[in-house]
């Protein structure tokens, strides 16, 4: 996620990591892998994170880790609903309403209850097909919570990391 600060470099930067991080397929148990990886990713670091991945409205993987609390659930869902309805990540989507000189919450006229314009929610997007689904995180300052997610997304799509059975 580079970018020199502007607000219209990250817009870019992350337009181009979203592209970059489109899958060829995304299978329930594709779902299940990138929780485990989420999971393990966030275990290494020791982030008090709660990981939510979805396909379709479907709920397929979902864990608290010491140290988050219940607050990050909610903002799981608030972060998910502007991934959802925008179909683009939760951190790019504040990034285009700052780059036009406005807030998310003054901008988008939505319920700021229901919905948060911060990084952590991506929606994992198929090659012909679009948005199957999402991956959240919450429970770290929103350009680590993005990261996290982008770099799972990463190695799902290289297959860098051994799949749980073993393979």
């Amino acid at each position: 996620m580079a970018g020199t600060g502007t607000p219209g470099d990250d817009v870019a930067a992350l337009e181009a990591e979203q592209q970059r991080l489109t899958l060829r397929q995304f299978t329930y148990e594709d779902a299940w892998e990138l929780g485990m990886l989420l999971r393990a990713l966030a275990v290494e670091r020791n982030a008090p994170v709660v990981i939510d991945v979805r396909h379709g409205a479907r709920t397929v993987f979902r864990c608290a880790l010491p140290g988050s609390s219940a607050d990050n659930d909610a903002w799981i869902d608030r972060k998910r609903r502007v991934a959802e309805r925008y179909g683009a990540p939760s951190f790019l989507v504040g990034a285009r309403f700052r780059a036009k000189g406005t807030t998310f919450e003054e901008g988008s006229r939505l319920d700021p209850d229901s919905y948060a314009a911060h990084g952590g929610s991506y929606p994992v997007t198929v090659e012909g097909v679009g948005v199957v689904g999402t991956a959240t995180v919450s429970g770290l300052p929103q350009a680590q919570d993005h990261a996290l997610v982008a770099r799972a997304l990463g190695e799902l799509l290289a297959g860098t990391r051994p799949r749980r059975d073993g393979s």
